[in-house]
C-alpha cells in the first residue's frame, strides 16, 4: 500500500520540520511521499529531502483543516494517488522507523479500518497527556482500542474514506474538525483505532496556548452538533458540554470568549447538515462514547 504524508507549517519551526521530515524519510519499506503545505507562509528549505518531498505555499492561512485538505488534494482528488495518508504536526517526530509499515499492515489486515490515531508522547518524559487518548477511559494510554475520534496531527487515514465521506471541514479553521470527519466515517461504516505502538513525539503543550482556543472550541462544538447529530440529541450534547465547561471553572475572559463562540455557532452557517443514522449513535455508544459527551 502506498503511503503519503501531509504536514502543514506556518514556517516558524524550521528545525522541528526538518527533523520530522527526516523521521518520515527513515521509515521502513517503500519511501513515504511528503507534501509540506505553507499555510499562509513560505516553506522553510527542505531541499535535502527533495526526492520525496513537495511543497505548496498558500497565499493565506486556511486554518488547520483547510491546509490539510490542500495537502490531501496534492496527492490527487481525495488523495487517490496513495492508499494511506498520514497527517503529522510540524513540531512532531515519528519515534520509530516502523510506523508506516505498521499502518500498511493494519489497513491491509482489517478492511473496515478507516482511520488510525497514533499515541502522542512527550519526547523527554515519554508521558502521554490524558487529552491525547481519544476515549473517555483514558487512564491507560498504552492500551490500544477502537475509538470514536482521532488526533488531528498524529494519524493515518485510508484515502478511500476521504473519497467516500469527504475531507476535513474547511470552515472549522481550528478545533473539532477531526471529530466531524470521524463521525462521518463511522456513519459510513468505517472503524477507527487508537494504536499505542504508533508514536509521535510531541512536546507537552496546553491547547489554550492558541489565542482563539475558547471561541473556536465553543463555536465548532455547536457546528459539530448541528451538522452531524439527530435533532433530539443536539440540545442534549450541547447542554452536557455547557455544564462541563462551567464545572471546569475557566477564567472570566475565557468564559466570555467561550460564550461568544457558542452564540456564533448558532448564528452562523455551519456547512451541510447530514445527521448520522441512529444505528451510528448506537455504534458510538457501544464503543464507549455516546454522542452526548
Amino acid at each position: 500500500m502506498k503511503v503519503g504524508a501531509v504536514i502543514i507549517t506556518m514556517g516558524n519551526r524550521p528545525e522541528e520540520l526538518r527533523a520530522l521530515i527526516d523521521s518520515v524519510a527513515k521509515q521502513d519499506g517503500d519511501p513515504v511521499e511528503v507534501v509540506v503545505v505553507g499555510n499562509g507562509s513560505p516553506v522553510p528549505d527542505v531541499t535535502e529531502f527533495s526526492t520525496h518531498v513537495r511543497t505548496v505555499e498558500l497565499p493565506e492561512n486556511l486554518g488547520i483543516p483547510g491546509g490539510r485538505n490542500v495537502g490531501m488534494e496534492a496527492f490527487g482528488p481525495s488523495g487517490r494517488d496513495v492508499d494511506i495518508l498520514m497527517f503529522l504536526d510540524d513540531d512532531g517526530l515519528l519515534a520509530r522507523h516502523d510506523t508506516a509499515r505498521l499502518c500498511r499492515e493494519a489497513f491491509a489486515a482489517d478492511p473496515e479500518l478507516g482511520i488510525i490515531s497514533f499515541r502522542i508522547a512527550d519526547p523527554d518524559t515519554g508521558v502521554t497527556q490524558r487529552r491525547h487518548v481519544p476515549r473517555l477511559r483514558a487512564a491507560d494510554p498504552m492500551r490500544s482500542s477502537r475509538v470514536t475520534t482521532f488526533l488531528g496531527g498524529a494519524n493515518a487515514v485510508r484515502t478511500r474514506v476521504l473519497a467516500e465521506v469527504g475531507g476535513l471541514p474547511d470552515e472549522f479553521f481550528y478545533a473539532h474538525e477531526e471529530t466531524d470527519l470521524a463521525w462521518r466515517a463511522l456513519d459510513a461504516g468505517w472503524m477507527i483505532d487508537y494504536r499505542s505502538d504508533m508514536v509521535l513525539h510531541h512536546p507537552t503543550t496546553a491547547p489554550s496556548r492558541h489565542a482563539v482556543y475558547h471561541r473556536m472550541v465553543a463555536r465548532n462544538r455547536v457546528w459539530l452538533a448541528r451538522r452531524n447529530l439527530p435533532a433530539p440529541l443536539v440540545p442534549v450534547y450541547l447542554g452536557v458540554w455547557l455544564l462541563l465547561t462551567l464545572l471546569r471553572r475557566p477564567s472570566r475572559s475565557a468564559l466570555k470568549a467561550w460564550f461568544g463562540g457558542f452564540r456564533e455557532g448558532w448564528a452562523t452557517p455551519c456547512g451541510p447538515r447530514r445527521p448520522m443514522k441512529w444505528r451510528t449513535v448506537w455504534r458510538l455508544t457501544r464503543l464507549g462514547r455516546p454522542p452526548v459527551i
